[in-house]
């Protein structure tokens, strides 16, 4: 226990040192206070396209509107940082060899895994909720109102992803050589994902679910019972992913 709670220090001293933190806090920011913005002022943008006298009308915007595009933004971009962000998180100790007198004096390769999944989730987690807060008031202040039907559960679902994303990126570059082959994998499995997504039977077996179904939970035009297959199937490849990764790092050689 001491010895995770060690390389969780360290970890979380890394990320500062690399301004990862800083980075993914001015995005996310960005995208907490932009969604509601361009969500308010989408309908003036428009009349500013206006061409010829064609007149374009769109509905008046609503909370709904910058919710749908606080995930849009999220679940494309900023996924995207994400994976940016802690792309090299294990390749790049590997390929430069820093973990070798680790492992020689004690430090058990289960520790390092779990240790960088844990800082990772947590700086995921504390980014995405302070984005999510930022676009609550905001959308609060501009719209009268922030609180949407499953609004905390769609935010989970989305949570949820990007920690399998994460167990993902870990599981790849366990066993790849290079400082971003794991990340290019990752990218490779999340295309699949997408393409399998085309395929109505298999929704509820695809993680890609949970960062594609958010606006509908808010909208009615999908319930919670929708989810509550891909939530588990989610859960439990994260998990799996995880214990891969520990059996297959555990026999690498540094």
């Amino acid at each position: 226990m001491r010895s995770y709670i060690a390389f969780c220090k360290k970890e979380v001293l890394e990320n500062l040192r690399t301004h990862k933190v800083l980075i993914l806090m001015i995005v996310f920011l960005l995208f907490g206070m932009m969604s509601p913005l361009t969500a308010k002022l989408m309908p003036e943008i428009f009349k500013s396209l206006a061409l010829d006298g064609i007149v374009i009308t769109i509905p008046e915007p609503t909370a709904l509107d910058a919710y749908a595009q606080f995930f849009k933004n999220t679940s494309q971009m900023g996924l995207l940082v994400v994976l940016l962000v802690f792309g090299g998180m294990l390749s790049t100790e590997i390929t430069k060899g820093t973990l070798i007198n680790m492992v020689t004096k004690g430090l058990s390769r289960h520790v390092v895994i779990l240790a960088k999944f844990t800082v990772a989730s947590i700086l995921w987690t504390l980014t995405l909720l302070a984005s999510f807060i930022t676009t609550f008031g905001y959308t609060a202040y501009l719209f009268g109102s922030g609180i949407q039907p499953n609004l905390l559960f769609s935010i989970f679902c989305l949570w949820l992803f990007g920690l399998f994303l994460l167990a993902s990126l870990l599981f790849f570059s366990s066993f790849t050589s290079g400082n971003f082959a794991g990340l290019a994998l990752t990218a490779v499995s999340l295309l699949i994902l997408l393409l399998l997504d085309i395929f109505p039977r298999l929704h509820a077996l695809n993680p890609i679910t949970l960062a594609s179904l958010n606006t509908a939970l808010l909208s009615g035009a999908s319930q919670i019972s929708d989810l509550t297959l891909p939530v588990g199937v989610t859960l439990g490849l994260t998990v799996l992913l995880l214990g891969s990764s520990m059996m297959v790092f555990r026999r690498r050689k540094l």
